[in-house]
């Protein structure tokens, strides 16, 4: 069974594959009307959402398919203490398809481990975001045209945001990119990031402190809020919620061709001044949203249907219950699995867990 945990469960190949499905969806809208007639979506949203979930609902339901699930998990059995995995267990006797978002670290990770039909991750707390990183490169495509041989400037929260960490991934499968971070020391990109990902794949990167020193060199700059319930400390996020805010004239030297792109909700980072410039793709690529999600349902309903088993969701090397997870979000500390760490591609001799990739407790 294939699931979509994280970006890298798509090689490049099967991500050009999605995003050309995607896009033969807009262009041939009725041809794929029933495509998915008599098939179930379940959405489980163990946390807020607007745009993902109800992307996802309107992708299965273009698609001639049924949509049944939760958007408050306080209304479901995990208010009495049923776990994701017997959750999981559950559903898989009622749909064809699950997509969950959750606030535990790994959770869709544990879905996908208990499941007999495809899982989609649509967010599991900062960790991953697979199906918004699709959003963004079928707006990058359209906008754009291209993957290779971009810059992208990343502002804001690099540390908490999960869009982010998704989207880099995806394109160090690419050549000729150029990864800009700007953001202040407090919510700077993960160490581990910059080197399983950036210096891993010889993608370039640097970091600076104002958006505005390399708005001339950007194809793209990629937006972020600051997120207040990431926090843990609400002083430290009042220290730096105001810091990167994007106007009209800080765009005054951009490229005409720059494209701003956010996977909202927008607090206050982008004023509504901004919305008017055409350079402004946001809203776009909510739309992409839906788009993209049709595909990716189609793709994994079809693999289930070829019986394709490929994946892998335990990593080569693995250890089980030698460590503990030093993130009190990840789900090893919330609930009752297996714990699992892989040892860190760096040779420091750490280990990182598999569902949220944090470093093993000291």
């Amino acid at each position: 069974m294939r699931h979509i945990i994280d970006p890298t469960d798509l090689s490049r190949e099967e991500l050009d594959e999605v995003i050309d499905l995607a896009l033969d969806i807009i262009d041939n809208r009725e041809k794929y009307s029933e495509a998915c007639k008599g098939k179930k979506l379940a959405t489980l949203f163990y946390e807020p959402s607007t745009r993902t979930r109800l992307s996802f609902t309107a992708a299965m339901m273009e698609l001639g398919g049924n949509v049944l699930g939760f958007s408050d998990a306080q209304s479901t059995s995990a208010s009495k203490g049923e776990t994701v995995a017997d959750t999981t267990k559950v559903i898989s006797c009622f749909a064809d398809i699950i997509a969950m978002r959750h606030f535990e670290e790994g959770a869709a990770l544990v879905s996908a481990m208990n499941s007999r039909i495809p899982v989609i991750n649509a967010g599991d707390g900062s960790h991953s975001h697979p199906t918004q990183t699709l959003t963004d490169l079928l707006t990058i495509k359209r906008e754009i045209g291209r993957f290779d041989n971009i810059k992208i400037g990343f502002c804001g929260d690099l540390r908490f945001g999960r869009t982010v960490h998704s989207l880099i991934k995806a394109l160090a499968r690419y050549s000729g990119v150029e990864v800009i971070l700007i953001a202040p020391d407090e919510l700077r990109l993960p160490d581990y990031m910059k080197y399983e990902v950036c210096e891993k794949y010889g993608i370039p990167y640097r970091e600076v402190k104002t958006m505005e020193e390399v708005m001339p060199e950007l194809d793209i700059l990629y937006m972020t809020r600051v997120q207040k319930e990431r926090f843990l400390d609400e002083d430290e996020f009042d220290r730096v919620k105001d810091a990167f805010i994007l106007t009209p004239e800080k765009l005054a030297d951009a490229k005409p061709e720059l494209r701003i792109l956010h996977p909202l909700p927008r607090v206050n980072e982008i004023t509504v001044e901004v919305d008017a410039d055409p350079r402004a793709a946001y809203f776009r690529q909510v739309e992409n949203g839906k788009f993209v999600r049709m595909a990716l349902i189609l793709t994994l309903l079809k693999w289930a249907a070829e019986g394709d088993d490929k994946q892998k969701l335990i990593p080569e090397g693995t250890v089980v219950n030698e460590h503990h997870c030093s993130n009190r979000r990840c789900i090893s500390n919330m609930e009752n699995v297996d714990r699992l760490f892989r040892p860190a591609t760096d040779d420091s001799g750490i280990y990182r867990c598999v569902y949220c990739e944090s470093k093993a407790a000291k």
